[in-house]
């Protein structure tokens, strides 16, 4: 890759993999996130999601394979990168014994681009008191601020892993309407890790599908449409089973009808057409996709839990 490239990627992981204790946590994974795009991150829980993250932020060093972040190497200099980092995880780790005005006064001292105003604004969007204590604080509250000092220094990449992961509606609707708006009035690059499918479908132009430990597939949502079909069919006779077509997958029964996506260019549709009819044709949405792509286990708008094999495994 040029220079000139290089330099339009806000995030540039090539052939990453990790083990922990014999565990393959990544393998191989290559990801090119543009400057200014708004990328989603989906899996299942334990696909490799945050394992990915924490090398961006620095936290591990690649043992294979190469990461860079807005031009640098986030283990080298990772003073210069994560002052330019955004991140919020959904792990409730804020200092519970801090006020919400120690901790935004804490924080502001570390990013030479804190914004005093827009933190301010933001903690009466969130109805959020510079006295309070943060262990006097609902968890939804506490993401609150965890996202008001990951985002008042205005950072140029905005890291979110699962940021609203087991929250109320509420508080979810919340942080989504504060990400959002800090994307359309800032422009930042945001990669948003999510389980939560209509999040990402929501706030995001490209998506790249994690599953153990490797992207299995990364598109724009017009490539989304333009590559993939959901059919829907009634066999000729009765299937006792999915038939095994090339370039179908994700097949779904539903009483005597069964529906399937297809992959534009590959779909081999004069194997389909004698086996059934096809009765209907249309768009595929992300969490059909998703559940196609992964299988049986897909659980989209399932609860939350915990991403990775920890970090002692």
């Amino acid at each position: 890759m040029n220079l000139q490239a290089e330099a339009m990627l806000a995030v540039d992981v090539q052939r990453l993999s990790r083990t922990f204790r014999g565990v393959r946590a990544l393998r191989d994974v290559s990801l090119q996130i543009p400057v200014g795009s708004i990328y989603g991150l989906v899996g299942l829980n334990g696909a490799g999601k945050t394992t990915l993250i924490r090398h961006l932020i620095g936290s591990f060093q690649a043992q294979q394979g190469r990461v860079t972040v807005l031009g640098d190497d986030p283990v080298r200099d990772p003073e210069g990168v994560l002052k330019r980092v955004g991140y919020l995880t959904e792990e409730d780790s804020l200092p519970k014994w801090m006020r919400v005005g120690e901790l935004i006064d804490f924080t502001r001292a570390i990013y030479p681009s804190w914004d005093d105003a827009y933190a301010r604004q933001l903690c009466e969007t969130f109805s959020l008191s510079r006295q309070s204590r943060l262990r006097s604080l609902s968890k939804g509250q506490r993401a609150r601020a965890g996202l008001l000092v990951a985002i008042a220094h205005r950072p140029k990449l905005l890291l979110l892993d699962e940021p609203s992961s087991g929250l109320d509606p509420i508080a979810r609707s919340d942080i989504l309407e504060a990400i959002i708006r800090t994307i359309s009035e800032d422009g930042r690059t945001v990669l948003f890790s999510s389980h939560l499918l209509d999040e990402v479908d929501r706030v995001c132009d490209s998506v790249a599908l994690m599953h153990e430990g490797e992207i299995i597939d990364a598109l724009t949502a017009e490539q989304l449409e333009l590559r993939y079909r959901e059919l829907v069919c009634r066999p000729h006779s009765v299937w006792s089973g999915p038939p095994q077509i090339g370039g179908f997958f994700g097949w779904r029964r539903s009483g005597e009808e069964w529906s399937v996506v297809r992959t534009a260019g590959e779909a081999d549709m004069d194997a389909l057409w004698k086996q059934c009819t096809v009765i209907d044709e249309r768009a595929v949405s992300l969490g059909r996709w998703f559940e196609a792509r992964v299988g049986s286990e897909a659980s989209p708008t399932g609860s939350a839990a915990s991403d990775e094999v920890t970090t002692d495994v």
